[in-house]
């Protein structure tokens, strides 16, 4: 299974049911997209013709699905979005599709929510997935083949923002016992290669709290540990919260720290050592990188329809939440971004921090601090709390793409 999957507990339902009609039948809260366009803010950049329009999102999945742009098409006929296509990259000998390899549907269901949510954030933006041959699970496995894929598109052009539904915990990768690193060292050379053509470089920051899974993918460590590439400095880190909305997407209450079938990945990094970006919040994360960045919604009370149909046994709608949709949600507002800027922003994580040391005093930042007192344990590990400013539960928080989308714009306009 992918290391971040997106956790869905509603499956072949046949057609999408309100908000209140999943707290009565499920006990749990399912959003649309246009839920979800009222609640971030996006409407009134659509008015402005601000739609992704111009620009490209890639998104990197192992085997990808065979019905994504069906799925796709149902997706946004149902709740009344214009369709794209998807442009689909076969980066190796990707085996064909099969329905009873649990490995296979478990990634294509990622690939849906992927692709789906990167659309009902930016439905302008181009999509590119990538489909790698090798499964991603701990350590490196998987991970060669996507670096590679990456490397490909940005020297070729191709895409303004990557996201990424995936990681390995640091602890997997080997060398980490003995402190040797290059494990991870010798993977980053696209991320590199992204910072020097201004592409911007998403990861879900997991879904395992303050801790991740270990190398078999059983279980968890029993102590604090981080998840790579989230932890990456030249990575933007997306956390996750969750939505209290109306069926209209009006919020009831202000979100939370997402901790229902998983809880938002975040902490210090054991192999990176703080970035510049981070000295201004350098009393919470010490000497260390820490995570996540930037927080999207990701509970599962509070998941996101997704249609797919690659499993014949199991067509239709479902709700899924995790960092997974996180990060592809995240991936539209960059690329609203970057056509409202009128050029790539590239990478954020300076930009962000500077927006958020001034967002205390100025809400025209677009950024929405989550410090409801909630926090990320999970799995018998304590994590952190959501807490006024920067924390490792959410990060800086989340936003309002009204007034972040342009914040953001002006703020990287030193590229």
């Amino acid at each position: 299974m992918p290391a971040i999957a997106g956790h869905g507990l509603v499956r072949a339902v046949p057609t999408p049911l309100s908000t209140e009609q999943c707290q009565a039948k499920w006990k749990i809260a399912c959003y649309s997209p246009l839920q979800y366009r009222q609640a971030y803010g996006l409407n009134s950049l659509y008015k402005k013709g601000v739609t992704g329009k111009g620009r490209t999102i890639v998104i990197v999945d192992s085997f990808g699905s065979p019905t994504v742009q069906h799925d796709l098409d149902v997706y946004s006929k149902q709740f009344g979005l214009p369709s794209t296509k998807v442009q689909v990259v076969k980066w190796g000998k990707v085996p064909p599709f099969d329905p009873n390899n649990s490995d296979m549907t478990g990634w294509a269901g990622e690939t849906a929510l992927d692709v789906e949510m990167a659309h009902a954030v930016a439905p302008g933006a181009k999509i590119v997935l990538v489909e790698t041959a090798v499964a991603e699970t701990e350590g490196v496995t998987g991970l060669p083949e996507m670096m590679s894929a990456e490397k490909y598109l940005i020297d070729h052009g191709i895409g303004d923002v990557i996201t990424q539904s995936f990681g390995a915990t640091e602890n997997t990768f080997p060398g980490f016992d003995k402190g040797d690193f290059s494990s991870i060292e010798k993977l980053r050379y696209a991320f590199k290669d992204a910072a020097k053509h201004n592409v911007t470089v998403l990861g879900s920051s997991g879904d395992g709290g303050a801790t991740d899974s270990t190398a078999d993918g059983k279980g968890y460590y029993k102590y604090r540990v981080n998840s790579w590439p989230s932890s990456d400095p030249l990575v933007t880190s997306i956390g996750g919260t969750q939505l209290h909305l109306d069926d209209k997407g009006n919020r009831v209450k202000p979100e939370s720290v997402y901790n229902d079938n998983g809880a938002g990945g975040g902490g210090q990094s054991h192999v990176f050592t703080r970035p510049a970006f981070q000295n201004g919040v350098r009393s919470v994360v010490g000497a260390r990188r820490g995570t996540p960045d930037v927080s999207m919604a990701a509970a599962v009370n509070g998941g996101a329809w997704v249609y797919s149909s690659y499993d014949p046994k199991a067509t239709g709608w479902g709700v899924s939440g995790g960092t997974s949709e996180a990060s592809p949600l995240f991936s539209g507002v960059i690329a609203l971004a970057d056509q409202y800027a009128g050029h790539r922003v590239g990478d954020i994580n300076a930009a962000l921090y500077a927006l958020n040391a001034k967002s205390a005093k100025n809400p025209y930042t677009g950024i929405v601090d989550v410090k409801d007192g909630t926090n990320n344990s999970y799995a018998g590990v304590t994590g952190y709390t959501a807490v006024r400013g920067y924390d490792m539960a959410t990060g800086v928080g989340t936003v309002d793409a009204a007034r972040f989308v342009p914040a953001l714009a002006a703020a990287s306009r030193h590229h």
